[in-house]
């Protein structure tokens, strides 16, 4: 018999399916003749006796401007679904901890990838800082005196929202930038919660490697290269994706952080990798299967379902 399985995820609408990776999961599931039903985050309603979503039942089917045909909306007890898959894009804000703090009361129950717990525990940004290591010198702050004095320690640095996504708000600073106060009073503007500065890696001209891991192994990788004049190298903003090799720092990075992973439930992860340095452990909405899949590598939704359904036993 298949599985039930519910999508928490941005309107199925407007995604672009080419390179939308709850996309693939959607296809490979469908695939196996699992059931699929879709809903947003704002859609969950929780009560002392469990925790529903309003909704609609899909088809999928690999077809761009008609990629989904939906039954009527209805309401879903989320205690009948055998798995949830999070995937509403950040930012990672209180509607998104709410949501965690939700899906919570249904895992594991109802197998919840990845575990909801987990993804409010280890934000993106700060889950690195674990690792220190492996990481390039990093500041978590909101104290102008500290920024001070790490810019003077490390000269050239990035500074950049704590829980952004996609490239926003990602600034490069020169050890002499004349507009560092006035970002940083930016940011204090914009911004309750503190920011993070990091080192300025110059190999990030040469590609931000995003590196998918599927329950704690190694599912593949690509490179992703920025424009001519941008710091920035992901995709929403202009990066271009092309195939790419581990190095054997990277396969270290990847064994270290793999086991821990694998026991936060962290079934689906994308990590970046600059110049041998891990910057980032994705564990919200991580994308890249599709983008891995078009150069050969391996199906990284196929894998995912394999983990998920060994799970689930």
């Amino acid at each position: 018999m298949g599985l039930k399985v519910a999508v928490q995820m941005d309107p199925i609408e407007g995604i672009g399916i080419a390179g939308d990776s709850t996309f693939a999961l959607m296809l490979e599931a469908q695939a196996r003749g699992h059931g699929l039903f879709v809903y947003q985050p704002q859609n969950l309603a929780m009560t002392p006796q469990g925790v529903s979503a309003r909704g609609a039942q899909v088809l999928v089917r690999d077809v761009p401007g008609n990629h989904f045909c939906a039954a009527p909306e209805e309401r879903l007890d989320l205690a009948e679904a055998d798995v949830v898959l999070m995937r509403q894009d950040p930012p990672f804000d209180m509607a998104y901890i709410t949501a965690t703090h939700m899906l919570e009361r249904i895992h594991p129950k109802t197998l919840v990838v990845n575990n909801p717990a987990q993804v409010r525990n280890a934000p993106e940004k700060l889950f690195v800082l674990e690792f220190a290591d492996l990481t390039p010198p990093t500041l978590v702050t909101r104290d102008l005196a500290a920024l001070i004095d790490f810019r003077r320690q490390h000269g050239d640095i990035i500074l950049k929202p704590l829980y952004g996504n996609g490239g926003a708000g990602v600034f490069k600073l020169t050890s002499d930038d004349g507009n560092f106060l006035a970002l940083v009073e930016l940011f204090e503007q914009s911004f309750r919660e503190p920011f993070i500065a990091q080192k300025y890696l110059p190999d990030v001209t040469a590609g931000d490697k995003r590196i998918i891991l599927v329950d704690g192994e190694v599912g593949g990788a690509i490179n992703r290269v920025p424009q001519a004049g941008e710091t920035r190298s992901n995709m929403h903003v202009g990066g271009r994706a092309e195939p790419t090799e581990l190095t054997q720092r990277e396969r270290e990075i990847c064994a270290r952080i793999g086991p821990e992973l694998k026991r936060r439930g962290l079934i689906f992860t994308g990590i970046d990798v600059i110049g041998g340095w891990l910057t980032e452990i994705n564990v919200t909405s991580p994308t890249g299967i599709r983008e891995v899949k078009k150069f050969g590598g391996k199906d990284i939704a196929a894998m995912i379902w394999d983990a998920i359904e060994a799970r689930l036993g």
